[in-house]
């Protein structure tokens, strides 16, 4: 049991798209990731995927209506829905998720993180 203090986590790392392990709580990864720009459109089926900002806006696109989720909002994405998050300035992120789900769900892209990058 140790804590775990965001701000000294997120000045560890600069790359955009690409989460970070922080913690695991049973069969659930906590990840942080900076995000600017636009990501790729993507699903995951098996799963829901929860972004929680921590600073910034970022907006989640969905295929009738744009979110926008400001810093200390957070938003659960269903499975098997097709979305496509993107930041117009950098943004922080919290994602929560099961073990082995991959960023860009079945889309093989120059955007897809290798998991389990441990900081």
């Amino acid at each position: 049991m140790k804590k775990i203090n965001f701000k000294s986590k997120f000045e560890k790392f600069n790359d955009h798209w690409s989460p970070k392990l922080i913690a695991e709580m049973n069969d659930y990864q906590f990840k942080l990731a900076k995000i600017k720009h636009d990501f790729i459109w993507h699903e995951h089926k098996d799963t829901d995927e929860v972004f929680i900002v921590i600073s910034g806006v970022i907006w989640i696109e969905f295929k009738d209506e744009t979110i926008q989720i400001n810093a200390g909002e957070m938003i659960v994405v269903p499975k098997g829905t097709k979305h496509r998050p993107y930041a117009i300035e950098e943004a922080q992120i919290m994602l929560i998720e099961p073990k082995g789900v991959i960023n860009t769900g079945d889309i093989e892209s120059d955007l897809t993180a290798p998991n389990d990058q441990w900081i």
